[in-house]
């Protein structure tokens, strides 16, 4: 599961950059603009505080990390970003060092009072301890938690034993800067890495404290970073529009794709050397319905159709080959396996389907082989989807393409007997199985108001007829689904989670304790689980940590915190005037490196 002076922006808010009203951006005007939609809508736009991919993407283009990936390297490549090098490592894998380039500036804000604002190492120590500050509430605080960073936890804790204010000013041992360019990390284990964390833009981007300190809770509304773009409009779950950093440092083209890459090599080919970004403006809309998506896209008003609804697939990409009346007109097809796992979640504290007594454990079992994922895949996701027999992401350390699991299996016959067994029968004839107790029972399945959920709604109530159980499905908007899930408050409820990082450990997030309030959506909790997170994380990648990742899985497919379905195919789809488009496995840094050709795309819509 990654995003983005003082108005608050509401419904139909507009928040306005600090060099004054947006300009109008259209098409055809001569500037470069990258159109596309969001599905779902975001959250807001502050590091510490986002926790959707929408936002995160957002947030990728205006922060900036001290490390980033290779736009085209595959699966992935880890290199400077505003560090100056890679960074000094000991062998314990305790301390780290890393030097920042100067000459780096943040975009210019009224927060600081017209002065060009340097980056420099304090802003990194500042920025990671926000995560640790209770009053931002986190939802990435267990990540660096884990790090065990010398100092920080016991900063957190005497905020929340005193009931004061986080105290930024108390140094730490773990996160200091030692110089205006140098920043050191002293962890209390190794953490070999390290990196796969703090690469990414969406969350541990740099955030200037006199931004922070000068919008205060509206903190989420005003982005300020020293990456190439900056937000110059938003309207809350509608519309935002993005410019080109006007202060941006001179960085250009410089990916580095495989050598057998010849989609990558041409690519490098192409724009090597180019300054970045190699576009003026992207501007977005949140379309949640997808036909009105996939007809903005048809009418060109949208560039780029990202993530082709599965309704659409069959017209726009039968068996997987584009369309002939879209390939006349210069479409271009992207098809690739995503990094993503999509699973529904028991929340492990609800009375129905939480517990760990062994009629509980059999009830989400059932569930799970009650799913019918095969009819999934072929009638909602219109193929474009292969089952899930674990959390472990393809393309993540851990991954085992022919890994089999129950997870996996749909099996209407057991999952009945397991019901019977251990005592949820219809005992009063209604056709609806009661509790062991004798209880009515009823699922309560959060669900989003679109039509792809709708689907898929559809098929799990059959599914759950089938079994004799009564399923009410609730719907709500996404921000308020994971509020209300990250709190405790949904009983069952469906998602999909895309990969961040390459490493696998992020799948057992959702069964550590510490990530309870986070990750840990369905509030799963073990102690022995517990142990074996804990030194994985510490433990290099081999064949002993990959012991200890099936020793987990074991645990969290015995007591079924979450039934694991699909993972998703991803189709997109571009005009011919966007070039250099690529989608990234982990990351969500891309506009940058794409580029328009403005006179056709002027042509194609006038």
């Amino acid at each position: 599961m990654r995003r983005r002076s003082v108005l608050k922006a509401g419904i139909g808010a507009t928040v306005v950059g600090a060099l004054g009203a947006p300009k109008a951006g259209a098409a055809g005007d001569g500037k470069k603009v990258l159109r596309y939609a969001f599905p779902i809508a975001e959250s807001g736009f502050d590091p510490a505080q986002v926790v959707d991919l929408y936002s995160r993407v957002v947030t990728s283009h205006i922060f900036e990390a001290l490390y980033t990936y290779d736009h085209l390297a595959r699966p992935f490549k880890i290199k400077p970003n505003t560090a100056a090098a890679m960074p000094e490592v000991s062998a314990d894998f305790r301390t780290w060092t890393v030097r920042i380039q100067p000459g780096i500036y943040f975009d210019d804000d009224p927060a600081f009072g017209g002065t060009r604002r340097e980056l420099h190492a304090d802003d990194y120590v500042y920025s990671l301890k926000r995560f640790f500050d209770p009053r931002w509430k986190s939802p990435a605080f267990a990540t660096l938690s884990e790090l065990k960073i010398l100092g920080m936890d016991a900063l957190r804790s005497a905020a929340l034993k005193e009931k004061k204010p986080f105290q930024y000013d108390v140094p730490v041992e773990g996160l200091r800067a030692l110089d205006r360019y140098t920043l050191q990390f002293r962890l209390a284990e190794p953490q070999p890495r390290l990196l796969q964390v703090i690469a990414g833009d969406d969350l541990y981007g740099a955030v200037a404290r006199e931004v922070v300190e000068h919008y205060g809770d509206e903190i989420m509304a005003h982005p300020v970073g020293t990456g190439p773009f900056r937000l110059v409009e938003w309207r809350r779950s509608s519309r935002m529009v993005f410019e080109r950093n006007p202060g941006y440092r001179t960085r250009t083209y410089d990916a580095e794709p495989n050598a057998d890459d010849a989609e990558g090599q041409a690519m490098a080919l192409r724009f090597r050397g180019r300054r970045l970004p190699m576009i003026d403006r992207v501007e977005i809309s949140v379309i949640e319905e997808a036909q009105p998506r996939w007809l903005s896209f048809l009418n060109k008003q949208q560039d780029l159709q990202e993530r082709l609804p599965n309704e659409f697939i069959n017209v726009a990409a039968p068996n997987g080959v584009l369309a002939p009346s879209l390939a006349k007109q210069g479409v271009q097809l992207f098809r690739v396996p995503a990094s993503d796992v999509t699973i529904t979640v028991f929340n492990m504290e609800d009375p129905v389907v939480g517990g760990y007594a062994p009629e509980k454990i059999a009830l989400r079992r059932a569930i799970g082989l009650g799913l019918n994922v095969p009819k999934e895949i072929r009638l909602a996701r219109k193929g474009q989807a292969v089952p899930a027999h674990s959390g472990f992401a393809p393309m993540t350390y851990g991954y085992q393409p022919g890994r089999h699991t129950e997870n996996g299996d749909y099996d209407l016959a057991r999952a009945k007997a397991l019901l019977d067994t251990y005592g949820y029968v219809d005992r009063d004839g209604d056709g609806w199985r009661e509790t062991p107790d004798g209880k009515p029972l009823s699922l309560a399945w959060a669900t989003e108001p679109t039509q792809a959920n709708r689907q898929l709604d559809e098929l799990r109530r059959a599914d759950m007829n089938a079994l004799g159980l009564r399923v009410e499905f609730r719907p709500a908007k996404w921000p308020e689904n994971m509020k209300n899930a990250r709190s405790g408050k949904l009983m069952l409820w469906s998602i999909g989670l895309s990969s961040a990082a390459p490493d696998g450990q992020p799948t057992f997030d959702g069964g550590a304790s510490i990530h309870m309030g986070g990750q840990n959506l369905a509030r799963f909790r073990d102690d022995r689980f517990d142990r074996l997170y804990a030194r994985m994380q510490v433990m290099p990648d081999g064949p002993e940590r990959l012991a200890l990742f099936d020793e987990a899985l074991k645990i969290m497919l015995a007591y079924k915190p979450y039934k694991y379905h699909v993972h998703r195919i991803h189709t997109d789809l571009a005009h011919a005037w966007l070039h250099g488009y690529r989608r990234p496995p982990y990351w969500n840094t891309w506009w940058q490196y794409v580029d328009i050709d403005a006179a056709a795309q002027a042509q194609a819509t006038a």
